[in-house]
């Protein structure tokens, strides 16, 4: 390419972004270039101050500028209902939703045999931790629902059905204005499983 140096490595560097290709790398490191100096020094401000100040919550591993999270910290969070997820995103799209008021606990991925995953991979040790049913009314298991999402749930509820705690299941099935000849086999089938009467 017949730029200098120090925009080729920049492209090279955002090209290693996920979703970035090489034609958007080139297109935002000409907009840094071309940007004011506080832009860019506040976004390379922004990028070194992440790194250093962001950790695991110690409570439910969501990634935190403290200790505790802001969910874990909320005295208003009702402590007794733990949401058990694979990651931060999913954790994210149910706090977008406004629908759940308790807390979380971030698994860090799914059991995975074929991969070598296994229990000791992820954060299931620190969900039975919790799990004290003096402390904790239910446990909602929000995992995906492929394979690896089933078997990890079925493998926590397997372990946890001897305690008193509830352990549900988010439900699943057809998406609101979901149309039915579009529907794939599986979802289908959660569907109808998970009906409900009125």
């Amino acid at each position: 390419m017949h730029y200098p140096e120090p925009i080729l490595k920049l492209i090279n560097s955002l090209s290693k972004l996920p979703g970035i290709g090489k034609k958007t790398a080139e297109r935002l490191a000409l907009h840094i270039l071309h940007a004011p100096d506080h832009d860019v020094a506040t976004l390379a401000t922004d990028i070194i101050e992440l790194k250093s100040s962001i950790r695991l919550c110690t409570v439910c591993f969501a990634l935190s500028d403290k200790d505790k999270c802001r969910v874990c910290a909320d005295p208003l969070r009702d402590q007794t209902l733990i949401c058990v997820v694979e990651n931060p995103t999913d954790m994210g799209a149910i706090e977008k939703s406004n629908s759940f008021l308790g807390t979380y606990h971030i698994l860090g991925g799914v059991l995975s045999p074929i991969d070598g995953i296994g229990p000791d991979d992820i954060r299931i040790k620190e969900l039975f931790k919790r799990a004290d049913p003096r402390k904790v009314k239910e446990i909602i298991l929000a995992t995906k629902t492929n394979v690896e999402g089933e078997s990890t749930a079925s493998y926590i509820l397997e372990k946890l059905k001897r305690t008193n705690i509830k352990i549900t299941r988010i439900a699943s099935g057809i998406p609101m204005g979901g149309d039915l000849q579009y529907i794939d086999q599986l979802t289908m089938q959660k569907a109808m499983e998970k009906r409900y009467g009125f």
